[in-house]
């Protein structure tokens, strides 16, 4: 049985007697696993995250962090967890050393832990230059040394990725899990962007309007992608082929010339090519068209 590092059940939040933002939100996130929590802006990726961390009073339904009720061990449990929602905030007119230091009088964690998340995030040659002539992508990366001075072991993170270039993405994954895989740190990030998200998780939840839609593996969100995806052939004579294969008492479409059936076994696929062949029909290409996990990502909101 897995051991959950966060689980929520039937998570509901509402402002001001409004309709349901969250509407019986159950999260597992795993212990050790890097979980992506997907959802387009507004699905209530922020708010879920808010309450988790205390920022947000929690009105319906229970949150445990660690195995413990985060009501009865909020301090406990926020000793063990760094975060950072929507923007980092830092002093602008301090370096990354004193705003760290800052902090570090504030958790009274050791002081040479300060050199050791700047050498992790990459910031130790910024010497006397202030944050506010930080790059963006500087910004987010000590945000993360923030988060991690307390040598947690929870991080949530609300879209660490927002404004950055292509490059500042890529760092900022590979750091991620580098924290994950050699500081065993479970790792909750949200984002509305699936393609980058991918390259990044373990398991994956997907929240639209206030409802989980989906939630597990990645391996598992990549299932439906090849369920969903259709079989194509390519041939001289479509008609005819169509006909030969529901002959054969199998379904089968004409789209954008070419013969469309569902997946099948590497048996039946065979099967079908011999009969068109064996019936004076040429096949010029068999394929698999995959839909990519965006459009099961887009499938999933818009039903």
């Amino acid at each position: 049985m897995a051991n959950y590092c966060v689980q929520t059940k039937n998570l509901t939040y509402s402002f001001s007697g409004k309709e349901a933002i969250l509407k019986n939100i159950n999260l597992e996130v795993e212990e050790g696993c890097i979980y992506g929590f997907l959802g387009p802006n507004g699905a209530g990726k922020t708010t879920t995250l808010r309450l988790l961390l205390g920022l947000l009073k929690k009105q319906h339904g229970s949150i445990a962090v660690f195995g413990q009720s985060f009501e009865k061990n909020r301090l406990e449990i926020l000793k063990r967890t760094g975060s950072l929602i929507e923007s980092p905030s830092l002093y602008g007119h301090l370096t990354a050393d004193e705003n760290l230091l800052l902090l570090q009088k504030i958790y009274q964690c050791p002081k040479e832990r300060i050199r050791k998340v700047l050498e992790l995030v990459g910031l130790t040659q910024t010497g006397k230059k202030k944050v506010s002539q930080f790059s963006l992508g500087m910004k987010q990366r000590l945000s993360i040394a923030v988060a991690i001075l307390n040598s947690p072991s929870l991080l949530v993170l609300d879209e660490p990725t927002n404004g950055l270039d292509p490059n500042g993405i890529i760092e900022m994954r590979e750091l991620l899990k580098h924290i994950n895989r050699h500081q065993g740190v479970t790792i909750l990030v949200s984002s509305h962007l699936l393609t980058e998200i991918e390259k990044l998780v373990t398991h994956v939840g997907v929240i639209h309007k206030g409802s989980l839609l989906f939630q597990g593996t990645l391996a598992e969100l990549q299932s439906k992608q090849l369920q969903q995806s259709v079989l194509a052939f390519e041939t001289g004579n479509d008609v005819m082929a169509l006909r030969i294969i529901r002959d054969n008492e199998l379904s089968a479409t004409i789209d954008n010339g070419r013969i469309v059936m569902e997946m099948m076994e590497k048996e039946k696929v065979a099967f079908v090519n011999e009969q068109l062949v064996n019936n004076g029909v040429s096949v010029y290409s068999i394929s698999i068209t995959k839909n990519d996990l965006e459009t099961i990502f887009i499938n999933l909101t818009n039903n």
